[in-house]
């Protein structure tokens, strides 16, 4: 396994992932934190870039599950209303949420990926796991704390892309 916060990919945004970037991978299931990766933590609205994404995947032989810590109503709210399975509470980077997706879609580690902003919870859980990590821009840094979590990460961000040059 390659060092734990080194995420596999790296990409602009979610909205930059084809189906067909991750059918090449051999993925068949892609986990999706919520806050910040799908929508901003301040609102339960996609932006119409967001929401063409999602209708496309859902159009593909690709499962998504949203994979979140939350403990908040608004992702069961989003996910009900866009017809996306979701587990709360998911204590990444912890495995509990993750191996339950990985489980509940009868899935090996090795057809599934996780897309999320933060490389101390997304990154590091779905390497862990086994799964492909996949690092995307968090949408919004709106407070100091993802601003310094931000900074904190980009050591990370910095080796992982000479790595992936390599």
């Amino acid at each position: 396994m390659p060092f734990p916060l080194f995420p596999r990919w790296i990409q602009p945004s979610l909205t930059d992932l084809t189906p067909q970037m991750l059918q090449a991978q051999g993925i068949r299931l892609l986990m999706l934190d919520f806050d910040n990766t799908i929508v901003p933590y301040t609102t339960n609205i996609p932006t119409p870039e967001m929401e063409a994404w999602l209708k496309e995947m859902q159009g593909t032989d690709i499962q998504i599950c949203v994979v979140s810590n939350s403990k908040r109503d608004r992702v069961r709210v989003f996910c009900s209303r866009w017809g996306i399975d979701c587990i709360t509470r998911a204590k990444k980077p912890f495995g509990r949420g993750i191996c339950k997706c990985m489980e509940k879609y009868s899935l090996a580690p090795q057809a599934c990926a996780l897309a999320g902003d933060q490389i101390f919870t997304d990154t590091l859980g779905a390497n862990l796991a086994g799964a492909m990590s996949i690092l995307v821009k968090p949408i919004n840094n709106h407070n100091i704390w993802l601003k310094l979590r931000h900074i904190a990460e980009k050591p990370f961000i910095f080796m992982a892309k000479r790595r992936m040059k390599r």
